[in-house]
């Protein structure tokens, strides 16, 4: 079934002619910029959105995730704008109901928010680059649901958006403008409560921690299917905990969706204990929040303290045709860091520790930073080193 044969349900993308599109673009690695969260500058009070008329705020969970009616997002202001992403800075997600905004006018708030994502391989609209589009008609159903059909670890569907990135995002803005008839919902869980619920000696044992990301697995998974690459795919150290820029709140910030191993440790002792953090977090349901989409909401989270997951039950189990549509502004934030720890901002490069047998899907890689490090040398003098950008590539085995 092609898109143009597709119903649009009013979407501004879905049913069109070519929609979705996966250009293969090629980009330069990101450089480093300089982000500054919008938050900062709120009202604690948030007195600018309270004063809408009609506006009403419901929180969802203790915990996280906030709904708000009686708002259209098209028509902040700046200081409006500044104290949303303050309300999300401190409940995690927010859901914005019945939204008209168009994907002009989302982009245009992200931008507000931060420089925007380019995704190294996801679906986008023609013309859209920024948009990152999440896609299902009843030919791709099909196609979903023999594949998951086959037993999971449903688990591994957990992740924080693009945490290989140097600087991961912020305030990622997400509408829904197509939705199943039943089914399809999403689970946020919260990663400052997950951090908080651990026992004082754990806290002190992550805190001291850093893990690598990957984007080689999902860049390969795209190749393999021949789909783009438009970036050369990195690995990425960042700390296990990180701290909030606007909040002040410690954070876990690993996710199996892109965390591979914590740097320094055996692989089983690594493994451990992102199994045990990957199980602390799924089970973590008081620190939760599931929700039921409805047209048109826009959610709005913070991929610096959350992690989420798809519901595919409506796959799995829905009767019929199935559809669904959305699309994701995502912009980039600050280096994730640990306050008071000295942490090195560092795309690794350990050919040896990532390669095949720690789980690796490539056979080499190659450095991406310029960085000064410190390591201890033959008896036990301090050397500090300095690690030149280059490119990464990446070779599949």
């Amino acid at each position: 079934m092609t898109s143009g044969n597709l119903p649009s349900f009013g979407s501004q993308f879905y049913g069109k002619p070519g929609y979705p599109s996966f250009p293969k673009y090629k980009y330069p690695p990101l450089q480093d910029y300089e982000h500054v969260d919008v938050a900062l500058k709120a009202e604690k009070e948030k007195s600018s959105i309270l004063a809408i008329p009609g506006v009403k705020f419901t929180d969802l969970e203790p915990a996280i995730g906030t709904e708000i009616e009686g708002i259209q997002l098209n028509q902040l202001n700046e200081q409006q704008r500044r104290d949303l992403a303050l309300l999300v800075a401190e409940r995690g997600v927010v859901f914005v109901k019945a939204q008209d905004a168009t994907a002009d006018q989302l982009l245009d708030i992200g931008r507000f928010f931060g420089r925007l994502h380019i995704h190294p391989t996801s679906a986008q609209p023609v013309g859209y680059p920024e948009l990152h589009v999440v896609y299902n008609d009843p030919e791709s159903t099909l196609k979903a649901r023999a594949a998951l059909e086959n037993p999971r670890a449903h688990r591994y569907g957990w992740h924080s958006d693009v945490t290989y990135e140097r600087q991961p995002p912020t305030y990622t803005l997400f509408k829904v403008d197509v939705i199943p008839e039943v089914g399809g919902s999403t689970v946020w869980a919260s990663q400052v409560k997950a951090f908080e619920t651990l026992s004082p000696q754990f806290q002190k044992i992550v805190e001291g921690l850093t893990a690598v990301h990957s984007a080689v697995e999902q860049a390969v998974a795209s190749a393999d299917k021949g789909g783009p690459v438009r970036r050369e795919p990195i690995l990425t150290e960042h700390p296990v905990v990180r701290s909030h820029p606007v909040t002040g709140k410690k954070a876990l910030f690993v996710n199996p969706g892109f965390t591979r191993y914590i740097v320094g440790l055996k692989p089983e002792e690594s493994d451990t204990i992102l199994n045990f953090l990957y199980d602390h977090i799924q089970d973590g349901i008081e620190f939760q929040v599931r929700y039921r989409w409805e047209t048109n909401t826009v959610a709005i989270w913070d991929n610096r303290q959350t992690v989420h997951t798809a519901n595919y039950d409506y796959i799995l189990f829905g009767e019929g045709p199935q559809y669904r549509n959305a699309f994701r502004v995502t912009p980039q934030g600050e280096h994730p860091y640990l306050e008071g720890a000295k942490l090195a901002r560092a795309v690794v490069t350990r050919p040896k520790e990532a390669s095949h047998e720690r789980g690796g899907l490539f056979k080499k890689i190659t450095t991406v930073t310029t960085l000064k490090t410190t390591e201890t040398g033959a008896g036990g003098a301090v050397v500090q080193k300095f690690v030149k950008t280059t490119n990464v590539q990446f070779t599949p085995v």
